[in-house]
Protein backbone atom coordinates (compact mmCIF):
# COMPACT_ATOMS: atom_id res chain seq x y z
CA UNK A 1 0.00 0.00 0.00
CA UNK A 2 1.30 3.65 -0.69
CA UNK A 3 -0.33 6.88 0.68
CA UNK A 4 -1.68 9.77 -1.44
CA UNK A 5 -3.08 12.01 1.15
CA UNK A 6 -3.72 12.02 4.99
CA UNK A 7 -7.03 10.40 4.54
CA UNK A 8 -6.48 8.60 1.12
CA UNK A 9 -4.78 5.18 1.40
CA UNK A 10 -4.45 3.55 -2.34
CA UNK A 11 -5.05 -0.44 -2.19
CA UNK A 12 -3.03 -2.99 -4.19
CA UNK A 13 -5.43 -5.83 -5.55
CA UNK A 14 -2.33 -7.29 -7.40
CA UNK A 15 -3.90 -10.55 -6.23
CA UNK A 16 -6.69 -10.34 -7.65
CA UNK A 17 -5.84 -9.02 -11.00
CA UNK A 18 -3.84 -12.32 -10.82
CA UNK A 19 -6.62 -14.52 -9.83
CA UNK A 20 -8.36 -12.53 -12.71
CA UNK A 21 -5.75 -13.39 -15.15
CA UNK A 22 -4.64 -16.69 -14.54
CA UNK A 23 -6.96 -18.66 -12.33
CA UNK A 24 -6.14 -22.02 -13.07
CA UNK A 25 -2.38 -20.81 -11.09
CA UNK A 26 -3.59 -18.61 -8.28
CA UNK A 27 -7.42 -19.73 -8.08
CA UNK A 28 -10.39 -18.24 -9.35
CA UNK A 29 -11.71 -14.84 -7.86
CA UNK A 30 -15.30 -14.97 -6.51
CA UNK A 31 -17.82 -12.59 -6.85
CA UNK A 32 -17.32 -11.07 -3.40
CA UNK A 33 -13.36 -10.21 -3.92
CA UNK A 34 -14.47 -8.53 -7.42
CA UNK A 35 -17.50 -6.32 -6.09
CA UNK A 36 -14.70 -4.95 -3.03
CA UNK A 37 -12.26 -4.08 -5.43
CA UNK A 38 -15.11 -2.72 -7.94
CA UNK A 39 -16.65 -0.58 -5.00
CA UNK A 40 -12.78 1.42 -4.74
CA UNK A 41 -13.20 3.00 -8.07
CA UNK A 42 -16.33 4.85 -6.19
CA UNK A 43 -13.66 6.78 -3.73
CA UNK A 44 -10.93 8.69 -4.65
CA UNK A 45 -7.52 7.53 -5.44
CA UNK A 46 -8.63 4.13 -3.57
CA UNK A 47 -7.04 2.58 -6.85
CA UNK A 48 -4.16 3.55 -9.09
CA UNK A 49 -5.58 4.46 -12.44
CA UNK A 50 -3.17 1.72 -13.98
CA UNK A 51 -4.54 -0.86 -11.52
CA UNK A 52 -7.97 0.23 -11.66
CA UNK A 53 -7.79 0.01 -15.88
CA UNK A 54 -6.19 -3.36 -15.83
CA UNK A 55 -9.07 -4.58 -13.24
CA UNK A 56 -11.91 -3.18 -15.31
CA UNK A 57 -9.85 -4.51 -18.52
CA UNK A 58 -9.63 -8.29 -17.11
CA UNK A 59 -13.04 -8.65 -16.20
CA UNK A 60 -14.10 -7.42 -19.85
CA UNK A 61 -11.64 -9.89 -21.97
CA UNK A 62 -12.29 -12.61 -19.64
CA UNK A 63 -16.00 -12.27 -19.59
CA UNK A 64 -16.24 -12.51 -15.53
CA UNK A 65 -18.32 -9.09 -15.70
CA UNK A 66 -20.87 -11.85 -17.40
CA UNK A 67 -21.24 -13.32 -14.46
CA UNK A 68 -24.67 -13.30 -12.91
CA UNK A 69 -23.21 -12.85 -9.43
CA UNK A 70 -20.34 -10.56 -10.56
CA UNK A 71 -22.71 -8.34 -11.92
CA UNK A 72 -25.42 -8.49 -9.02
CA UNK A 73 -22.34 -8.28 -6.21
CA UNK A 74 -21.35 -4.93 -8.26
CA UNK A 75 -24.62 -3.69 -8.73
CA UNK A 76 -24.98 -3.76 -5.29
CA UNK A 77 -21.64 -2.54 -4.33
CA UNK A 78 -22.98 0.69 -6.69
CA UNK A 79 -26.46 1.03 -4.59
CA UNK A 80 -24.66 0.98 -1.60
CA UNK A 81 -22.73 4.26 -2.47
CA UNK A 82 -25.86 5.99 -4.12
CA UNK A 83 -27.11 9.17 -2.51
CA UNK A 84 -29.28 7.89 0.13
CA UNK A 85 -32.89 8.67 -0.15
CA UNK A 86 -35.21 9.11 3.33
CA UNK A 87 -37.16 5.70 2.69
CA UNK A 88 -39.29 6.22 5.57
CA UNK A 89 -40.75 8.94 4.27
CA UNK A 90 -41.16 7.67 0.70
CA UNK A 91 -42.77 4.72 2.07
CA UNK A 92 -45.50 6.63 3.76
CA UNK A 93 -46.10 8.23 0.39
CA UNK A 94 -46.33 5.31 -1.12
CA UNK A 95 -48.90 4.01 1.24
CA UNK A 96 -51.10 6.97 1.59
CA UNK A 97 -51.45 7.31 -2.25
CA UNK A 98 -52.29 3.33 -2.12
CA UNK A 99 -51.78 2.96 -6.19
CA UNK A 100 -52.49 -0.81 -6.21
CA UNK A 101 -54.52 -2.77 -7.90
CA UNK A 102 -54.84 -6.51 -9.27
CA UNK A 103 -51.07 -8.44 -8.32
CA UNK A 104 -49.68 -4.64 -8.46
CA UNK A 105 -48.82 -3.35 -5.04
CA UNK A 106 -47.99 0.10 -5.55
CA UNK A 107 -44.13 -0.51 -5.75
CA UNK A 108 -42.31 1.26 -7.75
CA UNK A 109 -41.15 0.63 -11.19
CA UNK A 110 -38.96 0.93 -14.01
CA UNK A 111 -37.95 0.68 -17.90
CA UNK A 112 -34.49 0.72 -18.27
CA UNK A 113 -31.82 -0.91 -21.07
CA UNK A 114 -27.99 -1.44 -21.31
CA UNK A 115 -27.65 0.53 -24.44
CA UNK A 116 -25.20 -0.51 -27.03
CA UNK A 117 -27.54 -1.08 -30.05
CA UNK A 118 -26.42 0.07 -33.44
CA UNK A 119 -29.71 0.86 -34.54
CA UNK A 120 -30.77 4.33 -33.70
CA UNK A 121 -34.43 4.53 -32.38
CA UNK A 122 -36.71 7.13 -31.11
CA UNK A 123 -36.40 7.42 -27.36
CA UNK A 124 -38.66 3.95 -26.61
CA UNK A 125 -38.27 3.10 -22.89
CA UNK A 126 -38.89 6.56 -21.70
CA UNK A 127 -41.77 7.12 -23.67
CA UNK A 128 -43.47 4.20 -22.61
CA UNK A 129 -42.08 4.40 -19.09
CA UNK A 130 -44.63 7.93 -19.04
CA UNK A 131 -47.39 6.05 -20.45
CA UNK A 132 -47.30 3.58 -17.76
CA UNK A 133 -47.07 5.93 -15.14
CA UNK A 134 -50.44 6.39 -15.72
CA UNK A 135 -51.25 3.28 -13.69
CA UNK A 136 -47.71 2.44 -11.64
CA UNK A 137 -45.50 4.55 -9.41
CA UNK A 138 -42.77 4.77 -12.27
CA UNK A 139 -39.42 5.57 -11.31
CA UNK A 140 -37.24 5.79 -14.62
CA UNK A 141 -33.57 5.63 -13.87
CA UNK A 142 -31.60 6.97 -16.74
CA UNK A 143 -28.81 9.08 -18.19
CA UNK A 144 -27.39 11.24 -21.20
CA UNK A 145 -27.06 9.34 -24.24
CA UNK A 146 -23.63 7.56 -24.11
CA UNK A 147 -24.22 5.66 -27.41
CA UNK A 148 -27.31 6.93 -28.74
CA UNK A 149 -28.32 10.18 -30.07
CA UNK A 150 -30.21 11.20 -27.47
CA UNK A 151 -30.87 9.35 -24.09
CA UNK A 152 -33.43 9.45 -21.43
CA UNK A 153 -32.02 12.44 -19.49
CA UNK A 154 -31.52 14.38 -23.47
CA UNK A 155 -35.18 13.56 -24.54
CA UNK A 156 -37.14 15.31 -21.27
CA UNK A 157 -34.19 18.25 -20.80
CA UNK A 158 -35.26 19.08 -24.92
CA UNK A 159 -39.49 19.63 -24.75
CA UNK A 160 -40.59 22.94 -24.86
CA UNK A 161 -41.46 24.95 -23.84
CA UNK A 162 -40.87 23.93 -20.10
CA UNK A 163 -39.04 20.64 -19.55
CA UNK A 164 -38.83 19.24 -16.06
CA UNK A 165 -35.75 19.87 -14.17
CA UNK A 166 -33.95 17.41 -13.77
CA UNK A 167 -31.00 18.47 -11.60
CA UNK A 168 -34.01 19.17 -9.02
CA UNK A 169 -35.09 15.19 -9.32
CA UNK A 170 -32.86 14.26 -6.79
CA UNK A 171 -32.58 12.20 -3.59
CA UNK A 172 -33.61 15.16 -1.32
CA UNK A 173 -36.40 15.80 -3.38
CA UNK A 174 -37.98 12.34 -4.34
CA UNK A 175 -40.80 12.04 -1.62
CA UNK A 176 -42.02 15.23 -2.20
CA UNK A 177 -42.14 14.12 -5.99
CA UNK A 178 -43.98 11.49 -5.08
CA UNK A 179 -46.35 13.40 -2.97
CA UNK A 180 -47.46 15.45 -6.76
CA UNK A 181 -46.74 12.59 -9.74
CA UNK A 182 -46.90 9.28 -10.06
CA UNK A 183 -43.87 9.40 -12.50
CA UNK A 184 -40.21 10.61 -11.29
CA UNK A 185 -37.01 10.61 -12.94
CA UNK A 186 -33.77 9.68 -11.17
CA UNK A 187 -31.00 11.43 -13.65
CA UNK A 188 -27.92 9.13 -12.65
CA UNK A 189 -25.49 11.84 -12.03
CA UNK A 190 -27.78 12.84 -8.79
CA UNK A 191 -27.57 9.52 -7.51
CA UNK A 192 -24.42 8.32 -7.80
CA UNK A 193 -21.84 10.95 -7.23
CA UNK A 194 -18.89 8.31 -7.05
CA UNK A 195 -19.09 7.73 -10.88
CA UNK A 196 -17.23 10.62 -11.05
CA UNK A 197 -14.13 8.90 -9.93
CA UNK A 198 -15.18 6.50 -13.03
CA UNK A 199 -15.77 8.26 -15.53
CA UNK A 200 -12.36 9.71 -16.54
CA UNK A 201 -11.50 5.78 -15.81
CA UNK A 202 -13.66 4.68 -18.66
CA UNK A 203 -12.84 7.66 -21.05
CA UNK A 204 -9.50 6.74 -21.41
CA UNK A 205 -9.96 2.85 -21.45
CA UNK A 206 -11.94 3.30 -24.46
CA UNK A 207 -13.92 -0.06 -24.56
CA UNK A 208 -16.76 -1.14 -22.69
CA UNK A 209 -16.82 -2.20 -19.48
CA UNK A 210 -19.01 -3.63 -16.71
CA UNK A 211 -20.11 -0.20 -16.34
CA UNK A 212 -22.05 -0.59 -19.06
CA UNK A 213 -23.56 -3.55 -17.82
CA UNK A 214 -24.91 -2.10 -14.56
CA UNK A 215 -26.99 1.18 -14.94
CA UNK A 216 -30.44 -1.29 -15.09
CA UNK A 217 -29.69 -3.24 -12.01
CA UNK A 218 -28.18 0.02 -9.65
CA UNK A 219 -31.24 1.44 -9.47
CA UNK A 220 -30.68 3.91 -6.30
CA UNK A 221 -34.08 3.41 -4.48
CA UNK A 222 -33.98 -0.72 -5.48
CA UNK A 223 -35.68 -1.37 -1.64
CA UNK A 224 -39.06 -0.38 -3.19
CA UNK A 225 -38.60 -1.58 -7.03
CA UNK A 226 -41.58 -3.78 -7.54
CA UNK A 227 -41.30 -4.32 -10.87
CA UNK A 228 -38.97 -3.72 -13.95
CA UNK A 229 -38.26 -3.94 -17.62
CA UNK A 230 -34.65 -4.37 -18.28
CA UNK A 231 -33.66 -4.68 -21.73
CA UNK A 232 -30.56 -5.89 -23.41
CA UNK A 233 -28.76 -6.18 -26.80
CA UNK A 234 -26.84 -9.54 -26.76
CA UNK A 235 -29.21 -12.18 -26.29
CA UNK A 236 -26.27 -14.60 -24.52
CA UNK A 237 -26.95 -11.76 -21.89
CA UNK A 238 -31.00 -12.36 -21.11
CA UNK A 239 -29.87 -15.60 -19.01
CA UNK A 240 -27.23 -13.48 -17.39
CA UNK A 241 -29.71 -10.43 -16.69
CA UNK A 242 -32.48 -12.27 -15.22
CA UNK A 243 -30.31 -14.38 -13.01
CA UNK A 244 -28.86 -11.47 -11.11
CA UNK A 245 -32.27 -9.74 -10.80
CA UNK A 246 -33.43 -13.05 -9.08
CA UNK A 247 -30.35 -12.66 -6.95
CA UNK A 248 -30.95 -9.10 -6.53
CA UNK A 249 -34.95 -9.89 -5.46
CA UNK A 250 -34.42 -12.56 -2.63
CA UNK A 251 -34.32 -10.17 0.32
CA UNK A 252 -37.44 -8.67 -0.56
CA UNK A 253 -41.15 -9.42 0.04
CA UNK A 254 -43.08 -11.91 -1.82
CA UNK A 255 -44.77 -10.14 -4.89
CA UNK A 256 -42.11 -7.61 -5.30
CA UNK A 257 -39.99 -9.78 -7.05
CA UNK A 258 -41.10 -8.96 -10.91
CA UNK A 259 -38.86 -8.23 -13.97
CA UNK A 260 -38.79 -8.58 -17.04
CA UNK A 261 -35.46 -8.79 -19.36
CA UNK A 262 -35.67 -8.29 -23.29
CA UNK A 263 -33.44 -9.02 -26.62
CA UNK A 264 -34.79 -8.10 -29.36
CA UNK A 265 -33.26 -10.16 -32.27
CA UNK A 266 -33.04 -7.09 -34.24
CA UNK A 267 -30.46 -5.87 -32.16
CA UNK A 268 -32.77 -3.55 -29.59
CA UNK A 269 -32.80 -3.66 -25.81
CA UNK A 270 -36.50 -2.88 -26.09
CA UNK A 271 -39.19 -5.36 -27.92
CA UNK A 272 -38.71 -4.53 -31.12
CA UNK A 273 -41.21 -3.44 -34.21
CA UNK A 274 -39.82 -6.28 -36.38
CA UNK A 275 -39.37 -10.11 -35.84
CA UNK A 276 -38.89 -11.70 -32.42
CA UNK A 277 -37.66 -10.33 -29.04
CA UNK A 278 -36.56 -13.21 -26.87
CA UNK A 279 -38.03 -12.34 -22.92
CA UNK A 280 -36.82 -14.05 -19.52
CA UNK A 281 -39.54 -13.33 -16.97
CA UNK A 282 -38.95 -14.14 -13.31
CA UNK A 283 -41.76 -16.51 -11.70
CA UNK A 284 -41.98 -16.85 -8.39
CA UNK A 285 -44.02 -20.05 -6.86
CA UNK A 286 -46.55 -20.25 -3.67
CA UNK A 287 -43.21 -21.04 -1.69
CA UNK A 288 -41.09 -18.04 -2.78
CA UNK A 289 -39.30 -19.77 -5.00
CA UNK A 290 -37.54 -17.61 -7.99
CA UNK A 291 -37.55 -19.17 -11.13
CA UNK A 292 -37.17 -17.86 -14.59
CA UNK A 293 -39.19 -18.40 -17.44
CA UNK A 294 -38.43 -18.22 -21.08
CA UNK A 295 -40.50 -17.50 -24.06
CA UNK A 296 -40.57 -15.21 -27.02
CA UNK A 297 -42.78 -11.85 -28.15
CA UNK A 298 -43.68 -10.69 -31.62
CA UNK A 299 -45.63 -7.58 -32.63
CA UNK A 300 -48.91 -9.69 -33.13
CA UNK A 301 -49.07 -11.03 -29.58
CA UNK A 302 -49.24 -7.17 -28.82
CA UNK A 303 -52.26 -7.32 -32.03
CA UNK A 304 -49.99 -5.24 -33.85
CA UNK A 305 -48.33 -5.82 -37.42
CA UNK A 306 -44.53 -6.05 -38.49
CA UNK A 307 -42.66 -3.20 -39.26
CA UNK A 308 -39.01 -2.73 -40.04
CA UNK A 309 -36.57 -1.12 -37.63
CA UNK A 310 -36.16 2.20 -40.29
CA UNK A 311 -39.80 3.01 -39.35
CA UNK A 312 -38.57 3.40 -35.39
CA UNK A 313 -35.54 6.00 -36.00
CA UNK A 314 -36.88 9.16 -34.50
CA UNK A 315 -35.52 12.37 -35.04
CA UNK A 316 -31.42 13.78 -35.42
CA UNK A 317 -31.35 15.18 -32.01
CA UNK A 318 -32.93 15.19 -29.20
CA UNK A 319 -35.18 18.47 -29.52
CA UNK A 320 -36.73 15.90 -32.45
CA UNK A 321 -37.19 13.09 -30.64
CA UNK A 322 -39.35 15.28 -27.89
CA UNK A 323 -41.17 16.88 -30.30
CA UNK A 324 -42.37 13.73 -31.57
CA UNK A 325 -42.95 12.25 -27.22
CA UNK A 326 -45.37 15.43 -27.04
CA UNK A 327 -46.96 15.11 -30.72
CA UNK A 328 -47.70 11.35 -28.95
CA UNK A 329 -48.90 12.37 -25.39
CA UNK A 330 -51.14 15.05 -26.98
CA UNK A 331 -52.40 11.92 -29.43
CA UNK A 332 -51.75 13.87 -32.41
CA UNK A 333 -50.08 10.80 -34.17
CA UNK A 334 -51.96 8.17 -36.17
CA UNK A 335 -52.70 5.28 -34.46
CA UNK A 336 -50.78 3.39 -37.12
CA UNK A 337 -47.70 5.20 -36.59
CA UNK A 338 -44.91 2.75 -36.00
CA UNK A 339 -43.32 4.64 -33.69
CA UNK A 340 -46.35 4.97 -31.39
CA UNK A 341 -47.17 1.17 -31.90
CA UNK A 342 -43.64 0.24 -30.50
CA UNK A 343 -43.69 2.43 -27.30
CA UNK A 344 -47.06 0.81 -26.23
CA UNK A 345 -46.17 -2.59 -26.37
CA UNK A 346 -43.03 -1.62 -24.45
CA UNK A 347 -45.51 0.15 -21.82
CA UNK A 348 -47.94 -2.92 -22.04
CA UNK A 349 -45.19 -5.30 -21.34
CA UNK A 350 -44.29 -3.08 -18.01
CA UNK A 351 -48.00 -3.18 -17.42
CA UNK A 352 -47.89 -6.62 -17.51
CA UNK A 353 -44.88 -7.58 -15.66
CA UNK A 354 -45.99 -5.16 -12.75
CA UNK A 355 -49.29 -7.25 -12.00
CA UNK A 356 -51.76 -4.49 -12.81
CA UNK A 357 -52.53 -6.20 -15.93
CA UNK A 358 -54.07 -9.44 -13.47
CA UNK A 359 -57.00 -7.51 -12.47
CA UNK A 360 -60.24 -9.41 -13.63
CA UNK A 361 -61.91 -6.62 -13.26
CA UNK A 362 -61.14 -2.53 -12.65
CA UNK A 363 -61.75 -0.48 -9.46
CA UNK A 364 -61.63 2.65 -11.40
CA UNK A 365 -64.91 2.96 -12.79
CA UNK A 366 -64.23 4.16 -16.23
CA UNK A 367 -60.88 5.02 -16.29
CA UNK A 368 -58.79 2.46 -17.76
CA UNK A 369 -61.39 2.47 -20.61
CA UNK A 370 -63.97 -0.68 -20.78
CA UNK A 371 -63.55 -4.42 -20.25
CA UNK A 372 -60.36 -6.38 -19.28
CA UNK A 373 -59.23 -8.20 -22.42
CA UNK A 374 -58.51 -11.66 -20.62
CA UNK A 375 -56.56 -13.53 -23.62
CA UNK A 376 -53.58 -14.50 -22.64
CA UNK A 377 -50.06 -14.69 -24.87
CA UNK A 378 -46.55 -15.91 -24.55
CA UNK A 379 -45.31 -16.47 -21.04
CA UNK A 380 -49.25 -16.17 -19.44
CA UNK A 381 -49.19 -12.46 -20.37
CA UNK A 382 -52.28 -10.47 -21.08
CA UNK A 383 -50.14 -8.06 -23.48
CA UNK A 384 -52.82 -7.26 -25.78
CA UNK A 385 -54.83 -6.16 -21.90
CA UNK A 386 -51.40 -4.44 -21.56
CA UNK A 387 -52.04 -2.14 -24.94
CA UNK A 388 -55.44 -1.30 -24.04
CA UNK A 389 -54.52 0.24 -20.90
CA UNK A 390 -51.49 2.39 -22.58
CA UNK A 391 -53.71 3.44 -25.07
CA UNK A 392 -55.99 4.68 -23.06
CA UNK A 393 -53.72 6.16 -21.40
CA UNK A 394 -52.72 8.15 -24.43
CA UNK A 395 -55.78 8.77 -25.19
CA UNK A 396 -57.65 10.10 -21.93
CA UNK A 397 -54.61 12.51 -21.42
CA UNK A 398 -53.57 10.89 -18.19
CA UNK A 399 -50.17 10.16 -19.88
CA UNK A 400 -50.01 14.23 -20.42
CA UNK A 401 -51.15 14.69 -17.31
CA UNK A 402 -48.77 12.51 -15.82
CA UNK A 403 -45.78 14.30 -17.27
CA UNK A 404 -47.22 17.85 -16.47
CA UNK A 405 -46.91 16.95 -12.76
CA UNK A 406 -43.29 15.98 -12.62
CA UNK A 407 -42.82 18.78 -14.95
CA UNK A 408 -44.53 21.30 -12.71
CA UNK A 409 -43.13 19.55 -9.57
CA UNK A 410 -39.71 19.27 -10.07
CA UNK A 411 -39.48 23.00 -11.16
CA UNK A 412 -41.13 24.00 -8.01
CA UNK A 413 -37.51 23.47 -6.03
CA UNK A 414 -35.78 26.27 -7.97
CA UNK A 415 -32.98 24.26 -8.87
CA UNK A 416 -32.06 22.74 -5.05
Amino acid sequence: MSSTTPHSITINITPLLKKLHKPEIHGLATAEEISAAFALIFEESRLSPIQAAAFLTLLSTTSRDKDANVIAACAARMRDVASPVDLHQLQAIMHQRAQTEGAYHGGLCDIVGTGGSSVQTYNISTTASLIASSFLLMSKHGNKAQTSVSGAADILSSIAPTPPDLLASNAKNIPAIYEESSYAFLFAPNFHPGMRFAAPLRREIGIRTIFNLLGPLAHPIEELVEARLVGVTETSLGDTFAHALAISSKTKAPGRRKAMVVCARAGLDEIACEGVTDCWMLHESKDGHIGIRQFALEPHDFGFPNYPLSAIRGGDAPKDNAVILMQMLEGKLDQDDPILQVVLMNAAAMLVVSGICEAESSHMGERDGGIVIQERGPGGGRWKEGVRRARWAVKSGAALRSLGAFTEVSNSFGGK
